[in-house]
Order: structure tokens, then sequence, then C-alpha cells
């Protein structure tokens, strides 16, 4: 029996395998692919918490290399600039799924050692007292204590575990495409009642289409002919476009899961939430919730924490997932032409040109402003730690280098001594100076604490205010028994 199956090799699976061989857990990942090769490039970047949890495990400037920084991102027609965000990263890096998934692949397969396991189709799950059975199309059962499905939105996992997503339906759909076109590949670009349609030159001869159909689509994949359909549509010609490489069909629904957690079966990344591409939050958020639900699900595995533990998993990314939902809902409206739309659209641009105004919107998209509900105190609790370059005894060193191996951090910025207790072997505790001034998203400058408990996530669990009161009771919460 393994420790964990994790149904899906996509970045959210990718991500979490990484994240439990941190962890010590025996966790093998089946994919319904027979090679990690996508048809088509997909999403088309992630934000700045996502590339600071990458830089949290050490892997962030591969990424980095491979793809390219905008200091932008954007809310109706309004540019948020991004640049003034208290980060290392104020960015959005554009790199294309196909790009994160041969890197994360590289990192878990090859660095890390992760099983992969590849052809291989779940066709339901069941779980009982002491496991879960995963039943394949082909072979005997794989049984584990946990099964995570990070399948996408048509999740098997989630759906044989009876788990229901709720949201509002669509209300149009779109083709996306990577084709050939008839003469010289020329940019295009308009927007209508119905939506947005463009053409955008790849290089090579390929063109990558959108465009917003007519009517709402049926729940298959499209055909060429549809999408010649729809080109004409929109602009008149289909471009004579031709051999494609990938071509699909997404609408505008939203919708998430009832419960990220069912027992022994839990839910990430699209299998947990559905979106428009809007906004291009969809890879970061599955990857947000793969380091929040990787380390709890090895300390279970692990007998560090009780079962309990992964209620916060739920608890924790069910709301940012709501939140992040609220605004590719908010955003897809505004993307075709309607005059009363356009009207809200500009007079919401007015307001976020105001000194500051956009800050809020900004830190959404990027997910800084996550705060997790760890219980009331220092504006610190349960936001993520900022990457500060510190002086220790060890010599200069950065926060999120602490953070490489997936373990808690007690940092002990020169207070009433502190000691992680029966923990000291599981937390790292380290004596650190920093002379700046602490600022977090939105919220600006905050007083500067005298210790900090960060966990593996990098998001701040404990906060020290000239004593060591709720230390304790901090460390048995979230690294329960260690201490007993």
């Amino acid at each position: 029996m393994h420790d964990a199956v994790i149904v899906g090799c996509g970045p959210t699976g990718l991500m979490l395998a990484g994240e439990l061989r941190l962890a010590g857990v025996d966790a093998v990942v089946l994919e319904r692919r027979t090679s990690q090769k996508l048809a088509g490039s997909r999403g088309g970047g992630i934000h700045s918490r996502s590339i600071e949890l990458l830089d949290q495990r050490g892997i962030a400037e591969r990424f980095l290399a491979a793809g390219k920084t905008v200091q932008t991102a954007s809310f109706g027609n309004t540019q948020l600039d991004l640049g003034g965000l208290p980060t290392r990263h104020p960015y959005t890096l554009a790199l294309f799924q196909n790009h994160i998934e041969r890197l994360l692949l590289e990192w878990v397969e090859e660095e890390l050692g992760v099983e992969i396991r590849r052809g291989v189709e779940v066709i339901g799950v069941s779980a009982d007292d002491d496991g879960v059975e995963v039943q394949l199309a082909a072979g005997g059962p794989v049984r584990a204590r946990y099964v995570v499905g990070a399948d996408g939105g048509r999740s098997m996992v989630r759906r044989a575990a009876g788990i229901p997503m709720v949201g509002p339906d669509a209300t149009r759909s779109s083709l996306i495409a990577e084709v050939e076109v008839a003469g010289e590949p020329v940019q295009q670009g308009k927007v209508d009642g119905r939506g947005i349609h463009g053409l955008y030159p790849m290089g090579g001869g390929l063109v990558r289409v959108v465009v917003t159909e007519a009517s709402l689509g049926p729940a298959t994949e499209p055909t060429l002919a549809e999408l010649r359909q729809a080109l004409t549509d929109a602009f008149g010609t289909d471009f004579g476009v031709h051999s494609p490489t990938w071509l699909s069909r997404f609408t505008d629904a939203t919708r998430q899961a009832e419960s990220y957690r069912k027992g022994r079966v839990l839910l990430a990344g699209d299998a947990a939430h559905v979106h428009s591409p809007t906004g291009g939050l969809g890879i970061g958020l599955g990857l947000q919730d793969a380091v929040n639900l990787g380390w709890k699900l090895g300390q279970v595995l692990q007998g560090i924490s009780g079962a309990g533990l992964l209620d916060t998993y739920h608890a924790e990314r069910h709301p940012a997932g709501e939140r992040a939902l609220k605004y590719t809902m908010a955003q897809s409206l505004f993307q075709k032409s309607d005059p009363r739309q356009e009207a809200l659209r500009d007079l919401l641009g007015e307001v976020l040109r105001v000194d500051g105004a956009g800050a809020p919107i900004a830190a959404l998209i990027t997910g800084l402003d996550v705060a997790y509900d760890v219980g009331p105190g220092h504006p610190l609790l349960g936001r993520r730690m900022p990457d500060l370059d510190m002086a220790t005894g060890a010599g200069p060193a950065r926060v999120y280098g602490l953070l490489h191996r997936g373990r808690p951090v007690l940092l002990d910025f020169g207070g009433p001594g502190l000691e992680p207790g029966a923990w000291a072997g599981y937390v790292q505790h380290v004596r650190a100076t920093y002379d700046g001034a602490w600022q977090l998203p939105v919220l600006g400058a905050v007083a500067a604490p005298t210790a900090v408990l960060v966990r593996p996530d990098g998001y701040v669990a404990w906060v020290g205010e000239g004593s060591a009161d709720g230390l304790a009771e901090a460390l048995g919460t979230w690294f329960g028994t260690l201490g007993r």
C-alpha cells in the first residue's frame, strides 16, 4: 500500500508530488497521458505568489530563465502596475503550461525521484476506514492511505467521491486553437457583443486563435469546421485555418467543489475549482493548493499530526479559491461589447487609476493578499512571510532559502529566549537580525515582531511580540504529536 496516490500529472499533481517527497512520503502519480507532452501550449503563466512558492523550494530561477516577466496585470481595461508590490517577484511570469510542466517534471521525477506511472486511466475510487482503492481501466487496483484528485475539471476522483460542484452555469463558450492559416500570419483582434476574438502569431507559422462562439457550444471537443464557422461569424472569414495541433472549447462556467476533502479523498487544482481562463489564475491556484496540502498530508502520513489537520486544507483553500473565482467572473463580464458593461468598466478604470486604489486588486490577482484564519493578533498571522534578507550566525540568509526542504522555521529576532522544545528535531530554530521595515501587500508597514513561526508553505502561524506567549500552543496546533 502506498502512502498517497495522486491522480493527474499536470502542474498541481507534480507540485504536490514534490511536496510529499520532501515530507518523506511514498507517493505515486497516476497519469492517463503516455508522456508529459501536451497538445498545445495551454495556460500562459503564473503570478507573484506562485513564483514565491517555487522560490521557497529553490527552483524559481529555472522558471524565470525560461519565461518572460511582465510588471502589469489588468482589470477591465485598466492596467495595474505590479512593480510596487512588496515582494521579490513583483511581476507576472509569461510561460506556457507545457514548459511549466517540463520544469516541474525535472524537479519531481529526475531530482526527487517520484514514481510516475503513465498511460494509466483511473475509472473509480472507493474509500474505507483503512485506505482508498483506486480502480484502473487496465490491471489491478492501486491501494493507498489517501488519494488526491488533481485530474482536472472533469475529475473522475471528484465524481467517484460524490463531491458536488456548485456555482454559475456557462453563459458563453469560446474556442481556442493553435493552427496554421492561409497566407502570412497577422495579428487580429476585436471585441463584440459575443466576446473577445483574436489571432496571435506564435512563430514557425503557428497561430493561436481565440474566438467566442455565436451560441453556447456543446460540452464536447470542437471540430475544425466549428472553428472555421466561429471565425467566419466573428471576422467574415475563416483565414483558411488548417492543420490544428490543439483545438479545445472553454466556457465562463464558474464552479467550486463543496468540499476539498471527503475522508481519505482530497481535491486540488482544477478538480476543486473551474473557471474562465481570464486573468490566468488557474495554474497558480493549483500550485497554491498543492503547497498548502502537501506538508499537512505529509505530517498526517508520517504520524506527526492527526487527520484533523487535513480539515484546515479545505478551511484555508476554499475561501481563497472562492475569492479568486470572483475575480475571474468579474473580469469575464467585461470581455464583451455592451454599453452598460463598458460604462461600468470605464468608471472602475477611473477609480483604479487613483494612487493606491488598484493595490487590493493587484494583490488579489498575484495571490499576495491571501490571509488564512489562524486566529487573532498581529497582522502577519495567517499571511505569507516576507522574504527578508537577514543576518544569522551562519551568515546572510533569505527566509525562503530556509524553506527549501519544506520544513517549518522558528525565526528569533532577538526577543526573550525561545526554544522549540520537543519540536526541535523538526522545526528549524534560527536566530537572526533584520533592520528593515516589515511590509505587507495592501496593509503596508506593520510592527516588527520579535519572533515568527513560519509553516512549511511559507505562511505565519505564530508571532512573538516580546514574549513566548502562545508559541507552545501554535507548535501543538500545527505540528501536533511531536510535542507529546
